[in-house]
């Protein structure tokens, strides 16, 4: 059961594949909405996987964005009965593996007497900070008024996670984070409950965070990830296309690829100064740019290709991508993680705050361009002049930055190699939970 979001439904149909491969008798079922399966009913996948919906009892994904607060109390409010109702006709589950973000799964596992695993899909140390809140309030550092004021103040007392700045805490402080703020802590109640947690992340990424959970939650913690599609990319069925066919043309490390994700984006005036500072930059770049490719393509003159979407692990690890401007979502930045690329980071949202931070301050393999503490417009001659930074392979700030991002990459593939600590996290899972090893 995954929460209602292409953020959480790729990685847990990322794990779901996963499972099967690694038990041949696994039947999953594939709990969506009615729109959602309309999504992604052709994506390909196992047999043994098989998508159950029910009705659209919440929001339209097309209006998520505009209502979200509405769009979250629906999912917390809603879903429930149906989902209840679908399992009556199911055949009763060995396990349920819902997302966090869906508590009343816990609830029905528990009434059921049916094992519930916890998927938490966002990075480990923004699982930390929403299960240590009261840290937050102890230590007067929630609620805060005016973070405009008090960002630069240092939070240093959450287990496993390296001094913080408040502006670099996830987005509860004020506005819609604010709003959905009770919500998301209900989860973290019910997280309590359930008998296990995943982590779409891997162990060596967050070890010390990871840790530290392990020794507070009374039920095992899993870090498999990461969860994205890395098993498919030595096909080669795309080198036709024609963004691909424009990346084998272009020098090594000399493409900046953009992306600004799939659900929230930035304001009229801002998107404004990312073209402008991108065409003065210079940079050869791809850009995934959805519904606006028309007018970025005319406004960023012929370095670079204007796409509407793209297989985008398969660009991050093509030689011609030096660079990865990103929105800091989780997926994103793990997949910018496996591919060894550095990040230009312009955070927007929620999480990505943190994992900005994480990015920039604690792995050090990108550069900030938004800092959300200063809540201000960036100018065109700031991203120019970072991008020109960023992508010169020759600077000393550059060069560090490159070497950093590539042994993480090592580190990655170790994690999901043969008897690396993502094989045997799945591993003791699934003789632990589903006993088909």
């Amino acid at each position: 059961m995954p929460y209602p979001g292409r953020g959480h439904i790729n990685p847990m149909m990322n794990l779901c594949k996963l499972l099967v491969s690694k038990c041949s008798n696994l039947i999953i079922n594939f709990i969506v909405t009615e729109e959602w399966f309309g999504f992604i009913k052709s994506t390909p996948k196992p047999s043994e996987i098989t998508f159950q919906t029910i009705p659209n009892v919440i929001p339209s994904e097309l209006i998520r964005a505009s209502i979200f607060p509405e769009f979250v109390k629906a999912v917390y409010t809603k879903m429930e009965a149906p989902v209840e109702q679908l399992l009556d006709r199911l055949q009763l589950p060995k396990v349920l593996i819902a997302d966090t973000y869906l508590p009343w799964a816990v609830e029905i596992g528990n009434r059921r007497n049916i094992p519930v695993v916890s998927l938490w899909t966002m990075s480990p140390s923004v699982c930390s900070v929403f299960y240590h809140f009261d840290l937050l309030i102890q230590n007067l550092h929630f609620p805060v008024d005016n973070l405009s004021e008090r960002g630069d103040e240092v939070v240093d007392f959450i287990p496993g996670i390296s001094p913080t700045r408040l502006a670099d805490l996830p987005t509860f402080f004020s506005g819609i984070g604010k709003q959905v703020l009770d919500e998301v802590l209900e989860a973290f109640v019910c997280i309590r409950k359930a008998q296990c947690v995943m982590f779409t992340s891997f162990y060596e990424l967050e070890r010390q965070v990871i840790d530290s959970l392990d020794t507070r939650f009374a039920f095992p913690v899993y870090s498999v990830g990461p969860l994205i599609p890395h098993n498919i990319l030595d096909s080669t069925h795309d080198a036709n296309l024609d963004y691909f066919k424009w990346l084998n043309s272009q020098p090594v490390n000399s493409v900046l690829y953009i992306s600004l994700g799939s659900f929230l984006s930035v304001s009229t005036e801002q998107m404004d100064e990312i073209v402008e500072g991108i065409r003065e930059s210079g940079v050869r770049y791809l850009w995934v740019a959805r519904g606006e490719t028309a007018r970025i393509r005319e406004a960023c003159g012929e370095m670079g290709l204007v796409v509407p979407w793209c297989d985008q692990l398969k660009v991050l690890c093509h030689s011609s991508v030096g660079g990865f401007w990103t929105h800091c979502g989780w997926n994103s930045t793990l997949e910018g993680v496996y591919a060894g690329v550095p990040m230009l980071t312009f955070p927007i949202f929620w999480d990505q705050i943190l994992d900005s931070k994480l990015i920039v301050d604690d792995w050090k393999v990108g550069m900030k361009v938004r800092d959300v503490a200063k809540e201000k417009l960036v100018g065109r001659k700031e991203i120019s002049s970072i991008i020109k930074r960023f992508m010169s392979l020759d600077g000393y700030e550059s060069k560090q930055m490159r070497r950093n991002a590539s042994e993480l990459k090592e580190t990655c593939a170790q994690a999901l190699s043969e008897g690396g600590s993502s094989e045997a996290n799945l591993n003791a899972f699934i003789s632990k939970f589903l006993k088909c090893l």
